[in-house]
């Protein structure tokens, strides 16, 4: 354990945090211009002084429960979470391709979109935030519990909501893309939720289960410009931009229409609707 830069660390990442990226108000009185160190303590569920003697260089090594937390109430993205680890003497726990929280940097970018349809998306196809005007032309995919969490479940087990946001034609399509999409998670960690994803779909669809034995990889038509049907609006036609998050293995999809297009004034529409 190395107190000295484990210290150095933690003060480092408490003070590029702002109130607002964790939930918590600024308030008036501010003076630090990240985190305090108690309001640290108190994400991380531990007592002021521990976090405090940590940053102080004195008391006992942090454990590996203790780093978890920190790693946590710091929004640790993975290699600083696996740094934090290192400095505290404790190897770092296995990556796994799942999300635990959304980064305050993709938070601070879908704030910035809370007038266009968005929506955040794990790598398992889970969907962690939406913006009010994506619930508006998608439905609100927060909601789910259980498998139907995710996107390509709920596609194969015939959800009604999923499939009838997409003209019929373009279903066979979109079965592809959705495939492809758990086929990639699948193949970096087979054992993991992925794998149960892929297992419960292949009991329960014929139709996942005839496109599975393709192994086809890389369909996508994410560039592409794609209908969409709303109950009120109509068809829309955007195109879904892509921003990556290496890091969580988040997906954030911005929707867009050709400015002047019809779609493009029904886009203007769907926060009133």
């Amino acid at each position: 354990m190395d107190r000295a830069l484990l210290a150095d660390f933690l003060r480092a990442r408490r003070e590029t945090l702002q109130p607002e990226d964790v939930g918590l108000p600024r308030g008036q009185r501010r003076r630090t211009g990240g985190l305090r160190r108690e309001e640290v303590a108190a994400l991380a569920e531990m007592s002021a002084d521990y976090y405090s003697r940590i940053e102080q260089q004195r008391g006992p090594a942090p454990s590996e429960r203790m780093l978890v937390a920190l790693a946590r109430a710091l929004r640790l993205n993975q290699s600083e979470r696996d740094h934090l680890f290192v400095l505290g003497g404790i190897p770092a726990p296995r990556r796994i391709l799942r999300d635990d929280y959304i980064g305050p940097t993709m938070m601070r970018i879908v704030a910035g979109l809370s007038d266009v349809p968005a929506i955040v998306l794990s790598r398992l196809g889970e969907a962690l935030l939406q913006t009010p005007p994506a619930v508006a032309l998608l439905g609100d995919y927060t909601r789910y519990s259980g498998m139907s969490r995710y996107l390509v479940y709920r596609w194969f087990t015939g959800d009604a909501r999923v499939r009838g946001l997409y003209p019929v034609e373009d279903h066979p399509i979109r079965g592809r893309v959705f495939a492809a999409e758990i086929r990639d998670a699948y193949t970096a960690d087979p054992t993991g939720k992925a794998g149960e994803i892929v297992a419960a779909l292949l009991e329960v669809s014929a139709e996942f289960a005839n496109i599975w034995r393709l192994h086809e990889v890389g369909v996508t038509h994410h560039h592409d410009l794609k209908r969409y049907l709303h109950p009120e609006l109509g068809e829309l036609e955007l195109y879904a931009e892509m921003l990556l998050d290496p890091e969580q293995f988040q997906t954030l999809l911005v929707f867009t229409a050709v400015p002047g297009s019809p779609s493009h004034g029904k886009l203007r529409l769907l926060t009133a609707v």
